[in-house]
């Protein structure tokens, strides 16, 4: 059976809440797999909002703990660069 959805392409949030002992470091580790498998055009805080809607009923599990503080430590990105940050002569 794939758990895979659009929000876990490979399946590694659902397979973290189904693993016994799990420690926050390693939920960590799984996280950070995970954000790299989303596509570039994905939103992250709303795919994080959905799979601890979906997974996240222990709001004690270590992954629930690293998703929630995803949620309010990872800033939008912002454009840097352009025409703003050459030197003016």
């Amino acid at each position: 059976m794939d758990k895979s959805t659009p929000d876990d392409p490979k399946g590694l949030i659902y397979e973290a809440y189904r693993i016994e002992g799990i420690t926050k470091s390693e939920c960590r580790s799984i996280f950070l797999d995970w954000a790299l498998s989303l596509s570039g055009d994905k939103d992250t805080h709303a795919s994080m909002r959905n799979l601890l809607q979906i997974h996240g009923q222990d709001a004690g599990h270590p992954m629930s703990e690293v998703l929630a503080e995803g949620l309010h430590s990872i800033a939008t990105p912002r454009r840097r660069g352009g025409w703003r940050s050459r030197p003016r002569d």
